[in-house]
């Protein structure tokens, strides 16, 4: 691995067990943040092929009693039960920080309370089929919140993961080894500096001394 140039100083080496040191902590910290996120991830993963076999489902079932309410009703009928709703959904978003990630958590709340003002239309006129139909769809409604809830959730994980990812190999792949040898050649060269500062003084001792004794 080619050494970025550096000065082979006491202060420098000073500087770079340091930062090596901040790297090997980081990197370890951020390892664990990778391996949480996935763990987070997959259990996420797996609730929302679930609901989403759920939520898929029930609306294939209210779309069939769409159908058969269709046939069963004419289309003036059926565009007229449908024309004014009674009942109104809210919804309201609120955030969950987890491991630095802002999960998004769905709440909603209804007009009304009461729950047949899901019908916006009499009985008398209407199919069976139709409110089987809209049941369907009112009940599956927490579920499809849920399940957005979730498939973004899952969006922001994995978007967090990659960055993570690429943090750790950044620093376990480059800054790390590159810090490593940046060290290991500092040292060397201050080992190099010593002895050479040894053998000059060694030679200055033995000419002081031949000069002394004669010798």
């Amino acid at each position: 691995m080619a050494v970025t140039q550096v000065n082979p100083t006491r202060m420098e080496l000073s500087r770079l067990k340091k930062k090596l040191n901040t790297a090997t902590r980081g990197h370890k910290l951020l390892k664990d943040k990778r391996d949480e996120l996935m763990r987070q991830f997959l259990d996420l993963v797996k609730e929302n092929r679930a609901l989403r076999v759920k939520v898929e489902e029930a609306i294939k079932s209210a779309n069939l009693n769409f159908v058969l309410a269709k046939a069963m009703m004419s289309d003036e009928t059926l565009k007229a039960a449908l024309l004014a709703p009674k009942q109104e959904v809210y919804l309201s978003q609120s955030f969950q920080n987890v491991m630095s990630v802002d999960i998004p958590r769905f709440s909603y709340t209804t007009r009304t309370p009461d729950e047949n003002d899901i019908y916006s239309y009499g009985f008398a006129f209407t199919s069976s089929d139709l409110d089987d139909a809209v049941k369907s769809l009112s009940d599956i409604l927490p579920d499809m919140i849920k399940l957005a809830e979730i498939e973004k959730s899952c969006q922001l994980m994995a978007s967090e993961i990659e960055k993570t990812r690429r943090r750790v190999n950044a620093l376990e792949h480059v800054m790390i080894p590159q810090t490593q040898e940046q060290i290991r050649y500092i040292t060397r060269k201050l080992d190099e500096n010593e002895r050479s500062t040894q053998t000059r003084l060694m030679k200055v001792k033995d000419m002081m001394l031949k000069e002394a004794h004669g010798y």
